[in-house]
Parts: C-alpha cells; structure tokens; sequence
C-alpha cells in the first residue's frame, strides 16, 4: 500500500511524498514525486533521480530547484531514498559511506546485508510502481543521479536500455571499482572477488558493449570537486565510452565543487537532455 505523507503545491504543479512498503527491501520504503501542471488523466513522461551518499528522498527535491523546469517540460520526477530504513543490521550506521544512507543502487550478496540491501530491485519495483499508480508512460522513462547516484543512474541504465531510454549525471562514480568508496561498498555487499564488482560498475559495463544510448549520455563534473582526484574517475568513463563507440558528452566546469549548488547549477541542462530524448509518446 502506498502512503500520502505530504503535498506541496509547485510551480503549478505538486510535490508529494510517499511511503510504501517495499517486497523487494522487506521494509518500508519512502519516495517523493514531482507531477507537474496538468497531469491528471496523462501519461507523462518520468524522469528518476537517484541521491548520492547520506541523502534521503527528500533532498534532491528541496536543493536542485527542478520543479520548475519539469514543469515547463511536463516531466514526473521520482527520487527514492538511498537505503533501507530500520533494517537493523549490525554496524549499518557506523560510517556514513556504508550502509544506512549508502545502499549503492545495488543487490548485495553478502551477509548481513543480503536480505533487506536490494536497491537495484527495488528500483526496479519502484518503475512499476510509478507506472501502475501514477500513470507515467512506460516508454519514456529516463533516470540520472549524483555522486553515488550518478553511479547508479549509469548502471541502472546500462543494464537496462530497454527500460530507460535516456541517462545523465552529476559527479558520478564512475569506476567504482578504481576508488576507496566503491571498494569499500563492494568489498562489504558483494564480497571479496571482484570479477561480480563488474556488473555494478559503469566504467566495465559500458566497455562491454554494445551501444545502449546512440543519443548519448551527458555527464557533469566540477573541476573543483574535492572527490574528484580519488573517487570519480570520470577519465576512465569518458575513454571506455570512447573505446566503445558510446556517445558521451562530459562537460568540465571549473570553480564548482561537489554540492548541490553544482547540481542546481546545471539541472536545467540535464531536464532538457532527458526531455529532448524522451521525446512525444510512441
């Protein structure tokens, strides 16, 4: 059952927060949903913003200043939370890079985390959600994210090009294998052999081919973003996106950092990539 928390009118449109309890988690989960101006009785387009490390579903929604342009552009946004919530798992909220506010968009594997820590699935029940009750259009879903989240963003749109049709992101972690936080996080979810690290990184998923987004993939990075000499990696995308034949615009801005003053810098560039490529309904 999907529970109303709050609402709150926006440029035109409303802003709305969620609970439900999640099959995929085990736990209940919560989600906030932009619909702008007009939606009732539409299949809209919907556009899926993942947060990066300690954000909730809420902070992209308060920090990015997107509503606006989503409305203009028609777009639902969807913006879950990061990690489950009260799963009460031995040590999950003793490092702010592990764990509670740190799932990784992935399904782990590993004990203790292997039962509720399923972000990738619930992702993936969520989409369904969103389509069942809110009556997004199927066929023009897109998904990007920040940090942690740009990282799951890329993978969830590589390894499903048939459920996104377009992906950007901000500061992604883009080879999570190559850093101390995808180490960290991969190392304690999925264990120690990092041949199944592959499936859950961009860098080596987009190096496998084929091309899944022949629109092309827009990043963003600050050049004054004090992650990225040691966790991002946009380097490496960039040249296994070329290697692949992959489109990919990767755009560096100096003076700006790794905050959401960065991302509401730029998220207007990044709803009208998504809307150009969504595109009219089939």
């Amino acid at each position: 059952m999907t529970t109303l928390i709050s609402e709150h009118a926006c440029f035109g449109g409303v802003q709305r927060f969620y609970q439900h309890d999640s099959s995929a988690i085990g736990l209940p989960m919560r989600f906030s949903v932009y619909l702008p101006p007009g939606f009732e009785g539409k299949q809209l387009p919907v556009l899926f913003y993942l947060a990066g490390l300690t954000c909730t579903e809420e902070t992209f929604a308060i920090k990015a200043g997107a509503q606006r342009v989503a409305a203009e552009e028609g777009l639902m946004l969807v913006m879950p939370d990061t990690s489950p919530r009260g799963a009460g798992v031995l040590g999950e909220t003793d490092s702010w890079d592990f764990g509670v506010g740190a799932g990784f968009y992935l399904d782990a594997t590993e004990e203790p985390w292997a039962r509720h820590y399923r972000m990738y699935s619930y992702l993936l029940e969520l989409r369904e959600l969103v389509l069942r009750e809110f009556g997004a259009d199927g066929a023009r879903c897109g998904i990007f994210g920040h940090s942690m989240g740009g990282h799951g963003a890329l993978v969830m749109a590589l390894r499903n090009p048939d459920l996104f049709r377009s992906v950007s992101a901000f500061a992604p972690i883009a080879a999570p294998s190559r850093c101390p936080w995808g180490e960290k996080a991969f190392s304690g979810y999925l264990g120690a052999d990092r041949a199944r690290w592959r499936a859950w990184d961009a860098t080596e998923l987009v190096s496998e081919g084929p091309v899944r987004f022949p629109q092309g993939i827009l990043v963003d990075q600050g050049l004054a973003d004090k992650f990225l000499p040691d966790q991002l990696n946009p380097d490496a995308f960039e040249a296994a996106c070329r290697a692949a034949g992959q489109p990919l615009t990767l755009r560096r801005h100096p003076g700006y950092d790794h905050g959401y003053y960065f991302i509401a810098s730029f998220v207007e560039d990044h709803l009208r990539h998504h809307s150009r490529q969504l595109g009219q309904p089939g």
